[in-house]
């Protein structure tokens, strides 16, 4: 979904720019803002890549592990007990790619972890898990 994004956009810039400044400073301007929109366009297609390569969530007994990061590493441990509700919503573009999030709200907000990318039927099954995980943590507080 990100690489039809990132694709699409940079090839409107690419035309867009290529456009102006072969109107404004002649082709070889041309060539070179279309060649430094291509190499941005590159640059964000890794990053897209490696930054879904690096969303991991791991369900254990008493909390959910959720790992992620591309520059900068995160680990968020959410206890089933503190969380207060599981929220998943789809934007316009994910529901295209039958895609959803899956947040999870603690009392704390700084502690609230999501897990974005997960295709609709994991993310129904994953809300289902975790708010009867919930519930049942919360209960023996």
């Amino acid at each position: 979904m990100r690489r039809a994004e990132v694709l699409a956009g940079g090839g409107v810039l690419a035309i867009a720019g290529g456009t102006a400044a072969g109107l404004t400073a002649g082709p070889a301007a041309a060539v070179i803002a279309v060649a430094v929109v291509i190499g941005g366009a590159l640059a964000a297609l890794w990053f897209a890549r490696n930054r879904f390569r690096s969303w991991e969530y791991q369900e254990r007994d008493e909390d959910l592990i959720v790992e992620r990061g591309v520059l900068i590493h995160r680990l968020s441990v959410v206890p089933y007990g503190r969380m207060q509700f599981v929220d998943v919503s789809a934007g316009p573009i994910d529901r295209i790619f039958r895609l959803a999030t899956v947040k999870l709200h603690t009392a704390a907000a700084a502690s609230d972890a999501r897990i974005p990318g997960l295709e609709r039927d994991e993310a129904a099954r994953l809300r289902d898990r975790l708010a009867a995980l919930g519930e049942a943590k919360a209960a023996g507080l």
